[in-house]
């Protein structure tokens, strides 16, 4: 469980589209604010997730090959035939020239229930829910798990953090380098996600058939 926790946190961390926009919230008025509104929006829905997830585990894993058990892991297997299916799908496409979305023309405006509002809609869904069928296996009278999960939310909310904290302690030169890492990361959208689905696509795939034919 903690190797996929760490490899699916991992993957949202770096997740591109998410992290240029936070980094346009950063950029505009009362930047700092929305930043931190998107920053804890973004954290506040793992952590439901995972909430949820031991709310109906009670905290007690399920046995192994159990119907639950079974179920989530079928779950993650699906997830990642389609992350693989996706990135496969995305690198055959005709490369094609990106747009920015209507909303960033009005992210100066944006209040600070949008900023928070923007998080969990940008949140790569599918990843949030290989993570949520992960943390079925969680068991919470472990320390070790607690920490897994503890982990994982803070992981999958690392690159926010860091350029939050950037901004704050350094304004001028985040507002530099963080305008030079977003050209770069809508630059190389593409090829990030590309990377990013098939990476996690084929892991989750492989693991998931290994625990089911084991």
């Amino acid at each position: 469980m903690i190797l996929d926790l760490v490899v699916i946190g991992t993957a949202i961390t770096l997740g591109p589209l998410h992290n240029s926009a936070f980094i346009l919230l950063l950029a505009s008025s009362r930047g700092v604010r929305k930043g931190l509104a998107f920053l804890l929006s973004w954290l506040a829905n793992l952590v439901a997730v995972v909430a949820c997830v031991v709310l109906l585990t009670g905290g007690n894993p399920p046995a192994h090959q159990s119907p639950p058990s079974t179920a989530a892991v079928a779950a993650k297997l699906a997830i990642g035939l389609g992350l693989a299916g996706y990135g496969t799908y995305r690198r055959r496409r005709p490369p094609r020239p990106h747009r920015p979305p209507g909303w960033t023309a009005r992210v100066d405006h944006a209040s600070l229930g949008t900023s928070a509002g923007l998080a969990w809609l940008l949140q790569p869904w599918a990843l949030v829910g290989a993570g949520a069928a992960t943390v079925v296996d969680a068991d919470l009278s472990s320390l070790s798990d607690w920490l897994a999960l503890t982990g994982y939310c803070l992981l999958a909310t690392l690159g926010l953090i860091v350029m939050e904290m950037y901004t704050v302690w350094a304004p001028a030169a985040a507002n530099a380098r963080l305008t030079g890492l977003r050209a770069w990361l809508e630059g190389h959208q593409d090829q990030l996600i590309v990377t990013l689905s098939l990476l996690v696509g084929f892991w989750l795939t492989a693991r998931s058939i290994y625990q089911l034919v084991t």
